[in-house]
C-alpha cells in the first residue's frame, strides 16, 4: 500500500522529512516499472490501477515541495540569475544587432 494513504486522524500531522520523500520517490520508480510491465503484457486495469496511485504521490509530493519553497532556494537562486544573465546578454544582442561588440 502507498504511504500516502494515511488515517484521517493522522492526516496533516505527519512530519514530512527526506526519509518520507525518498520512500516516495522509490515507490514511484516501481510503479512506473509495474505499470511498464503490464503495459507490454496488455494487461490495462492493472495499469490503471498503478497509474492511479503514482498520480496520487506525484499530486503529494507536488503540494509537499509547494509548501516548503525554501528547501532549494540556494541553488534555484544560483540557477535563476544564470537565467537572467544569459536572457540579458541575448537581449541585448539582439536589440543592438551585434554579436560581442
Amino acid at each position: 500500500m502507498s504511504v500516502v494513504f494515511v488515517p484521517k486522524r493522522l492526516r496533516g500531522k505527519a512530519k514530512i522529512n527526506q526519509d518520507t520523500v525518498q520512500r516516495l520517490l522509490d515507490e514511484n520508480d516501481q510503479l512506473i516499472r509495474c505499470i511498464t510491465e503490464y503495459m507490454q503484457k496488455g494487461r490495462a486495469v492493472e495499469c490503471v490501477q498503478y497509474q492511479q496511485i503514482l498520480h496520487r504521490n506525484i499530486v503529494y509530493l507536488a503540494t509537499i515541495a509547494d509548501a516548503s519553497p525554501d528547501i532549494m532556494v540556494s541553488s534555484s537562486n544560483s540557477a535563476s540569475k544564470d537565467a537572467a544573465t544569459s536572457t540579458t546578454t541575448t537581449s541585448t544582442t539582439a536589440v543592438n544587432g551585434r554579436g560581442g561588440t
